[in-house]
């Protein structure tokens, strides 16, 4: 009898130290902007990754740390950097090694708004923690490995405690890094430009930039707002894929390559028009050095193409032959759509 007593209060200071040892990462729903929520739905958070506290500041920490790459020499920050939206200067990403890719960097903001899920400028990542796993272990971006780099998370002195903290009794793994990384990126909200706050009746447009508006508006004119939203949709992108007439034929066949399906051929996803001030050069493969650059492209640059979208008018014209003032209207307009606060709010951890 005093054997079974012995054991039975040894289990109950067992529970009682497991108890206090187990760690509750505290919720932190994302802040959503009064603009988004008269117009949109609400954000897409998978129930196998709510966001957290710990979550995200792990993210954080993971996302501006070179320990990810395969020389310690580059992290996810290098080419998507806090100053320029999370996007980079150069026209195609730069690796470690200095190879180039074949693709502009896509600035990361408003992600969780992507409703279909599919990431990247061809669409080939389902899922917003799917997109984080592939650069880590592409050979012309971070070229590391997977097991080399929860080795090395595991010997770090901070890592074990904050992964512990962030995912109670889960052991280190790819899986989790790309969790916390997303949870990162999902508050990666801007929604503080000048047109937020016109729409808010915070402040009024200029001539230029209510003409600008009207032109992008109008399906004679510009007809951007098919592709890129309107003020009934902030995000200011449909998130699909497009043929918007770039090239005649293709050296990269965009979402073709991952569907298979021809019709598909040249198709490219279409960024969010946010921030346009800090993301230049434009295009997939960054083409376009300016805003100039890009209206005159699609007012008189049009190039024919079996799978051109419908949406781009006047092809045998080019364009749509939009004025010289219309065209610098335009500009005026994309350039309120610029958050200079979501830089300044956005940086490493401390």
């Amino acid at each position: 009898m005093k054997q079974l007593l012995l054991v039975f209060l040894f289990l109950v200071i067992l529970s009682c130290s497991n108890t206090e040892e187990s760690y509750s990462p505290i919720s932190a729903p994302l802040d959503i902007p009064e603009v988004f929520e008269n117009n949109i739905l609400p954000p897409v958070i998978p129930l196998d990754n709510p966001q957290t506290e710990e979550g995200i500041a792990l993210g954080r920490r993971l996302f501006f740390d070179r320990i990810l790459s395969g020389d310690g020499s580059q992290s996810c920050a290098s080419c998507h950097q806090p100053q320029l939206a999370f996007s980079d200067d150069n026209p195609t990403s730069r690796g470690i090694e200095g190879e180039l890719g074949t693709r502009n960097t896509m600035p990361i903001f408003n992600l969780a708004w992507n409703y279909s899920e599919r990431f990247a400028w061809d669409g080939k990542e389902l899922s917003l923690e799917r997109q984080v796993l592939e650069p880590v272990s592409n050979p012309i971006e971070m070229n590391s490995d997977w097991d080399e780099v929860i080795d090395r998370l595991n010997a770090h002195p901070d890592y074990p405690t904050l992964f512990n903290q962030a995912f109670p009794n889960e052991p280190i793994s790819a899986d989790l890094v790309t969790k916390a990384i997303a949870q990162f990126e999902r508050t990666l909200i801007s929604a503080n430009s000048k047109f937020d706050r016109y729409l808010l009746g915070e402040v009024s447009l200029t001539a230029n930039e209510e003409n600008g508006l009207n032109v992008f508006m109008d399906e004679a004119r510009g007809d951007c707002f098919h592709c890129h939203g309107s003020p009934n949709n902030p995000l200011w992108t449909d998130n699909d894929f497009h043929n918007n007439g770039l090239d005649a034929t293709f050296t990269d066949l965009g979402l073709g390559a991952i569907t298979g399906d021809p019709t598909d051929n040249g198709k490219f996803r279409s960024p969010s028009l946010r921030n346009l001030a800090y993301t230049a050069p434009y295009m997939h493969d960054g083409r376009f050095d300016s805003l100039e650059e890009v209206i005159d492209f699609y007012s008189e640059g049009l190039q024919a193409s079996p799978t051109i979208d419908p949406l781009m008018k006047k092809i045998d014209q080019g364009g749509v032959q939009l004025t010289d003032q219309d065209k610098a209207d335009l500009i005026a307009f994309l350039l309120t759509l610029t958050d200079p606060s979501f830089l300044e709010t956005q940086g490493p951890p401390n």
